[in-house]
């Protein structure tokens, strides 16, 4: 029987989950399980994105036929040619002879490698433009993310981009297919992190060029190969691989590991620990004789500061020590503070050993001295783990605040303190004649409960300020977490004066002004009341006429929007200097940022640029 998920109105997810899997790739656990994507796109051609593993073949092939409902299936992008994705291509081929394998050439070679049967093929590269009827794809090569022939396909009709290995996640998919089902940040991101950084994590410089391929896309969707598809929150999921694929920890705190025989070790690693919380600075522990490789190697990627302690063993390190350490180099990580601990009874050599493996990876900070031990700590040597732990906290910001008095500046006003009251993002809609427009704007309050009053605050440069004004009524859409960032450069970017902002069919409330019903919490229509000239902007005070509650998606927030939903600004190259808006992301390239600058994308001046860090 077939189980398949839409994904949008033609496409669709025809893959399987395998929970059976002990070991992926015969070297990473996946207690949850794993899934294995493909995606059959029914244009006018019909299109798979990649096939499955041997695994769940049963079910695959099921929901092709299903899907396809008789019609022939006309291609199939090989986007990777791992097994995993590409071990039923064989019989896909012999079920359907007439498909035609779309792949690049070091693909189409490989073919040859894994396959002894005719195979036709259609050969692109970044230059090919691939069309399917009311589809058109772009294709962008992707070397060692994470094999070398691996490229990635981007939909410019949908604005979806298929990413192969890049996004992807450990666990099932447990019914859901979409990331913003399910409490990603809680359930799903440590086996995101411990994908990325065990599969991936060797090749930083490669992921940080698909990046920079793929990030000024209008992608409106992410379909992996592994994992959730991505529909909402696109920032969060390219902002991980920012971090990591530039080797940036994720969070300041301490990860510790430690190899201990007998405990005398494992208590040092305890004292360590003990004193680095009384100072404020978070820590988290391994055993390496009991905890997996893979999941160290994620929390050495998301840790700023690391601590190593090993006894010695057989005159070298500790071997499960010594097989996390040579994983860890061999991935590839940087950029990280280091303090080492030995131990050893006769002939304390693990120290020196670990200090020669991880001196191969670039820009690591060994603390020295390395605290050393026989057979276990003792009461002298407590100012060693003092000045360790001190050396530690002098890399971490103070946690003792300020006193307020010494950070003000009498009659200063820091713009970026008005960022920490808190704000809801909203579209403001009107109607006058027949144009409807509609702006983003960021504050609206309930003033009073009788008659129920709220204010709007609306710049006077919006049309829809214009309009407000001569008509006295409005519509108010709650923006609520589902939000994209479109809705931001639709309503926000652009003005009514040049622009339709409700071409198409209209929702309206019984006040005949327009809303917006999809990602809204609710709608309230306003009768204004009264008005305060509060200089660049009015204030519009209305009684409020009618309330509809749309959804329970949790209202979005200015913090939310920034931090989730609006794209980071590009990483630009070393050589390059530039201004970023603070506003949109635009990044102006240049020593000198012209006093007259208005971004192309949301129209603010030179005021709301700041140069690249």
């Amino acid at each position: 029987m077939h189980c398949t998920k839409k994904i949008t109105d033609d496409l669709f997810w025809v893959g399987g989950d395998d929970r059976r899997l002990a070991m992926f790739e015969g070297v990473y656990s996946v207690p949850t399980g794993v899934s294995y994507n493909s995606y059959l796109l029914m244009d006018e051609s019909t299109v798979l994105f990649d096939t499955v593993d041997r695994a769940v073949s049963d079910v695959f092939f099921q929901n092709i036929a299903h899907t396809l409902g008789g019609r022939t299936l006309n291609f199939v992008v090989v986007h990777h040619m791992e097994p995993d994705h590409s071990g039923t291509l064989a019989e896909l081929i012999l079920r359907h002879p007439s498909v035609v394998v779309v792949c690049n050439q070091k693909t189409a070679n490989m073919l040859e490698q894994f396959f002894e049967l005719k195979i036709q093929t259609y050969v692109v590269d970044e230059k090919s433009e691939f069309c399917t009827g009311r589809h058109s794809f772009r294709f962008f090569n992707a070397p060692m993310v994470h094999w070398p022939e691996v490229m990635v396909s981007y939909d410019s009709t949908d604005k979806v981009l298929f990413s192969a290995d890049a996004f992807g996640t450990f666990g099932a998919l447990n019914g859901a297919m979409f990331a913003d089902e399910v409490n990603f940040e809680r359930d799903y991101l440590d086996e995101l992190r411990r994908y990325y950084c065990n599969i991936v994590g060797k090749y930083g410089p490669q992921v940080q060029s698909l990046l920079k391929k793929v990030t000024p896309l209008d992608i409106q969707m992410i379909c992996p190969l592994h994992g959730f598809v991505w529909r909402n929150n696109l920032g969060d999921i390219l902002d991980w691989h920012q971090k990591w694929s530039t080797y940036t920890p994720e969070k300041q705190g301490v990860m510790i590991a430690y190899a201990s025989v007998y405990g005398n070790t494992e208590n040092t690693a305890n004292i360590i620990a003990c004193r680095l919380r009384d100072k404020g600075i978070p820590t988290v522990m391994f055993d390496v004789s009991v905890t997996h490789a893979s999941e160290i190697i994620a929390a050495a990627f998301q840790y700023s500061h690391l601590i190593f302690a090993s006894t010695t063993y057989n005159a070298g390190i500790f071997v499960s020590m010594e097989e996390l350490l040579h994983d860890l180099v061999s991935h590839n990580i940087q950029n990280r503070t280091v303090a080492l601990v030995e131990n050893g009874s006769w002939a304390a050599t693990s120290g020196k050993l670990m200090t020669e493996l991880l001196s191969k990876c670039k820009n690591m900070n060994i603390l020295a001295p390395m605290i050393s031990l026989k057979s276990s700590l003792k009461p002298e040597q407590t100012t060693q783990v003092d000045a360790l732990v001190d050396a530690i906290a002098a890399d971490f910001p103070s946690t003792v605040p300020a006193q307020i008095v010494d950070s003000v500046v009498a009659g200063e006003v820091d713009g970026s303190s008005l960022f920490k009251l808190s704000y809801g993002l909203y579209v403001l809609t009107a109607r006058e004649g027949e144009q409807d427009n509609g702006c983003i704007i960021n504050t609206a309050q309930q003033i009073s409960g009788g008659p129920i009053t709220i204010s709007v605050s609306v710049n006077k440069a919006n049309l829809t300020h214009d309009m407000i004004a001569r008509t006295g009524v409005f519509n108010l859409s709650v923006l609520d977490e589902s939000a994209q960032f479109d809705t931001f450069k639709h309503f926000g970017f652009q003005s009514g004066r040049t622009a339709n902002k409700f071409a198409g069919e209209v929702t309206r409330t019984s006040n005949g002004l327009p809303y917006l019903a999809t990602s809204t919490s609710a709608v309230l229509s306003g009768r204004v009341v009264a008005t305060l000239d509060a200089n660049t902007h009015t204030v519009f005070l209305a009684e409020v006429t009618e309330a509809i509650t749309l959804s329970k998606t949790p209202s979005l927030t200015y913090a939310y929007y920034f931090q989730h939903i609006k794209p980071k600004p590009p990483v630009p190259s070393a050589d390059k200097k530039g201004f970023v808006c603070k506003i949109c992301g635009y990044v102006h390239e240049g020593d000198t940022l012209p006093a007259d600058i208005i971004c192309p994308l949301c129209k603010h001046g030179a005021a709301d640029f700041e140069p690249i860090s």
